[in-house]
């Protein structure tokens, strides 16, 4: 993830929206299993109290907090904002009608499906420009790829996105953008959203899925490279967790993938080469049919894809 040096330099002047999705909130009933599952798709996993964190390696980012529950369900969302912005959101939830609680570091509310939220002061987490793509290709004087035996496990870099369900898609979409300020990327009919926070970020910072809600349907993790993302995938494979769907690449982001399903019945992605909306961009957003929004190219999409297994 490249970092600008003054966050007002890649802030949207006179709007008011969350620049990034900070970290989410998921319950499940039994930590052990959250950490070897996390482990192994390459995440650093840190005991904390009573909770795990998610963190990518190397980094000081908290990705996510997993907690001990019954049922499993995607229990929040925190965003981040600017400093300057947080007494505005304040006024501004109170126009929307929303109620919340707040101090001087963060608002908190409900989303229409009962899906807590927070928007928080913190640092921006969401790319400043197009992400880093390596092609990963052949080599001319020497082999290129590395023996299976010394191969290094793929590493995520940041939290790309999450998707969810929430109910009436057109709801969900007027709740995001009228009171956390995101925009719609792209939709495909009463299916999915993606939107996008409007001070630079990937295609979608957020997706949402029509249906039953609130539950989530996958996190997605950012990689460098197709490699990396079948790299991932074998590894997953190989220690038991071979319901996947992939290699493939979606049309509506333009991003490969791979997706591996967690011992819960959600999905955990990896994901790279997707497309970046400046903030100086007016992104034309489209609503296409399945047969053009889905996947571009990729194996046929394994049963229960799209379960929301929360509301079972």
């Amino acid at each position: 993830m490249t970092q600008a040096s003054n966050q007002q330099e890649i802030r949207r002047q006179g709007v008011l929206g969350v620049h990034s999705l900070d970290h989410f909130v998921m319950d499940v009933p039994d930590l052990a299993e959250a950490k070897k599952y996390f482990d192994l798709f390459g995440l650093e996993v840190k005991e904390e109290g009573a909770t795990l964190g998610l963190y990518c390696y190397g980094g000081s980012q908290r990705w996510g907090i997993i907690r001990q529950g019954t049922p499993k369900k995607l229990a929040g969302l925190c965003f981040g904002c600017f400093a300057d912005d947080l007494p505005r959101f304040k006024e501004h939830l109170d126009k929307q009608g929303v109620s919340f609680e707040g101090d001087d570091q963060s608002v908190r509310f409900a989303d229409p499906m009962g899906l807590p939220l927070e928007i928080r002061i913190a640092a921006r987490t969401a790319n400043n420009e197009l992400a880093p793509f390596d092609a990963n290709g052949g080599s001319s004087d020497k082999r290129a790829a590395p023996l299976r035996s010394e191969c290094e496990r793929t590493r995520p870099r940041r939290l790309s996105h999450l998707a969810m369900f929430t109910g009436d898609l057109d709801d969900g979409i007027n709740f995001y953008r009228d009171v956390l300020g995101l925009r719609l990327s792209d939709r495909s009919l009463h299916i999915v959203a993606f939107m996008h926070a409007p001070h630079g970020s990937d295609h979608h910072t957020i997706a949402l899925l029509g249906g039953t809600g609130p539950g989530l349907h996958h996190t997605s993790w950012e990689v460098s490279s197709v490699n990396e993302v079948g790299v991932g995938a074998n590894h997953m494979a190989l220690n038991g967790f071979d319901y996947s769907w992939g290699l493939g690449r979606h049309v509506l982001g333009s991003n490969y993938f791979h997706y591996v399903r967690d011992p819960w019945g959600s999905w955990t992605e990896y994901s790279a080469g997707m497309d970046y909306i400046p903030a100086n961009v007016d992104w034309k957003d489209s609503d296409l049919g399945p047969e053009d929004s889905f996947y571009l190219w990729g194996p046929d999409v394994p049963a229960g894809f799209t379960d929301n297994l929360e509301q079972a």
